[in-house]
């Protein structure tokens, strides 16, 4: 296969369905991958059996990946972006959230994402200029009220995107995150946090979608990392590094202020 690829996990919806049809739009072949089946065979006959696949893949389990990932590879012989978009979120006092829910949290954000960067390796190892995009937060700049174990687990995935883009550079793979505030997208639907309800939701998934094309176009000499998604994403990450702890703590405080 001469097209390049990638494999979009969450794909059936919000902004790995927007991701999957701006990349099938620009000639790439597209993995569609989710748990959710309606949505993937609804998507697939969107954009057309030729430039896009489907497989079921709960991020959580290792077995699945590893189906997923050889069932892609086989087909495409190349995987030149992996991208872990699949996350889940809940809202609300830490203490009020249950324990089980808030260990999903941590199953799927950051396991499913190491699962997703630890199997394909071999297969990215294999393609020239491979990169890995992972679906990072805005909350990952600085711990959030009523999000406290949804934005722990963006830090974690920070964290790893900046460690294996230094640890396989050597491999020739890039890796970078996407750093959007919230999104238009059935994820922060009804959600409970003073953050969103005093600062709106003004993204959209295809915004998120322009930003992940453009990271994995990326043709420039230094590495960048990180990508902040709107301009307010990045005046909070310019601040996260160069303001005192005090001021950047006290932003937070006012943005996530109960009215």
């Amino acid at each position: 296969m001469t097209a390049k690829t990638i494999f979009i996990t969450g794909a059936a919806a919000g902004i790995g369905a927007a991701t999957a049809r701006l990349f099938a739009k620009q000639g790439w072949f597209v993995g569609l991958f989710d748990i959710d089946e309606v949505g993937l065979a609804k998507l697939q006959q969107e954009l057309g059996t030729q430039v896009c696949m489907t497989g079921v893949l709960n991020v959580a389990d290792e077995q699945q990946w590893q189906h997923a990932l050889h069932h892609f590879f086989s087909k495409t012989g190349r995987l030149d972006v992996l991208l872990n978009n699949a996350g889940i979120l809940a809202s609300g006092n830490f203490n009020e959230i249950t324990l089980k829910r808030q260990h999903q949290l941590v199953d799927v954000n950051i396991k499913g994402v190491m699962n997703g960067c630890y199997l394909a390796f071999p297969y990215l190892q294999q393609t020239t200029n491979s990169r890995v995009i992972n679906l990072c937060s805005a909350s990952a700049l600085y711990g959030q009220p009523s999000l406290a174990v949804y934005s722990a687990t963006k830090f974690a995935v920070r964290g790893l995107t900046e460690a294996l883009d230094l640890e396989w550079s050597s491999h020739g793979i890039r890796v970078m995150d996407v750093l959007p505030l919230f999104v238009q997208t059935n994820m922060v639907n009804n959600m409970n946090a003073d953050s969103i309800k005093n600062m709106g939701v003004h993204l959209t998934a295809a915004d998120v979608a322009q930003t992940i094309y453009q990271a994995a176009s990326y043709k420039g000499r230094l590495p960048k990392v990180h990508w902040t998604v709107g301009k307010s994403t990045r005046f909070f990450y310019a601040i996260s590094g160069a303001a005192p702890d005090f001021i950047a703590r006290g932003i937070n405080q006012f943005i996530s202020r109960h009215k």
